[in-house]
């Protein structure tokens, strides 16, 4: 097998191209020929050691894969060779094969594309548990996405569109204003041109957003506490911005709002049922034409870099995808 392996701590160009020998099937495992491997942010932060987890090295990053069963261990259980299925790995997914334990495992719809499957589980698992089970959402509530354009941020816009809510969708160019449109956005912030808070407040009449979907951290999360509406939830998702901001406290008291994490994979891994549920509803929006991923880049396996500095760069829009041979 090849796979983009990670031998040190640091960026994408410390990643190398690698041949290696197959791993051996574990009882409950199965083989997948990697069609496409989804290119996330945590994928910088694991091979720069700067993640919540730190796998032994050597390493391929990877969360998320589509392709197809080409060999299945003992105990598997509903499925078999030559099945098309996602896989949720964590980390392995830049290579030409995986081993996958079949409890990380879901059945492709019969309508979707290897790239969609490995476009699919990070960010959409991700931002359908951060607006069913954390946000506490009312249908016609307004919800605010930072970084709307990028992986996460554009399905909390599509998502919560889907969900009955009014979006504005805060960007950094007119452009990324009109991928959000099509997603479902309303109402739009570019950040180039005017202060979050104040554009906020002038598109709700005031009364500033009732749940905020903060992927980036750094000034939007500064700003985002300045436009949130009485008894608002911002979400905490994560910090593209790099800095991890921190929260005046009297401005959780004087709005009488809540700061709400939203740390998927630890759920995914506490509540299996739940997070499997969540992917069944998802994966039937996806069949119904309701759901579909926006990649915007795509990169052979051998490019793994340049696929994550694009994705650094803020380039890209939507998700970027490694394409396997």
């Amino acid at each position: 097998m090849r796979a983009m392996i990670s031998e040190t701590a640091g960026g994408p160009e410390s990643l190398k191209l690698m041949e290696l020998p197959s791993k051996p099937l574990g009882k409950g495992q199965v083989r997948v020929a990697v069609k496409a491997a989804g290119v996330n942010f945590p994928d910088t932060l694991i091979i720069a050691d700067k993640y919540q987890f730190k796998p032994p090295r050597p390493f391929a990053p990877g969360h998320e894969i589509g392709g197809d069963i080409t060999e299945v261990g003992e105990g598997v259980t509903g499925y078999k060779m030559g099945d098309r299925v996602i896989g949720m790995i964590g980390h392995g997914g830049y290579a030409t094969e995986a081993v996958i334990d079949q409890g990380n495992l879901l059945p492709m719809p019969k309508n979707m594309s290897y790239e969609d499957g490995a476009a699919f589980t990070m960010t959409y698992g991700t931002s359908y548990y951060a607006l069913k089970q954390r946000s506490s959402y009312k249908p016609g509530e307004t919800l605010l996405v930072t970084g709307a354009s990028g992986g996460v941020g554009l399905t909390a816009v599509e998502i919560g569109a889907l969900m009955g809510l009014k979006v504005i969708a805060a960007v950094g160019s007119d452009e990324k204003m009109e991928i959000c449109r099509k997603y479902g956005a309303t109402m739009f912030v570019n950040y180039t041109k005017d202060k979050m808070r104040d554009k906020v407040k002038e598109l709700t009449g005031g009364n500033g957003a009732d749940i905020i979907y903060d992927a980036v951290g750094g000034d939007a999360f500064d700003e985002s506490v300045r436009c949130i509406a009485w008894y608002g939830r911002l979400l905490v998702v994560g910090f593209a911005a790099g800095r991890i901001p921190s929260l005046p406290a009297n401005l959780a008291l004087l709005k009488s709002c809540d700061v709400r994490g939203v740390f998927y994979g630890a759920w995914r891994g506490r509540e299996p049922a739940q997070a499997r549920k969540n992917f069944d509803e998802l994966l039937a929006l996806y069949a119904q034409g309701k759901l579909k991923p926006h990649i915007s880049m795509r990169f052979p396996l051998e490019k793994g870099a340049d696929a994550m500095n694009a994705l650094l760069s803020r380039k890209a829009t939507g998700k970027v995808v490694l394409t396997v041979a």
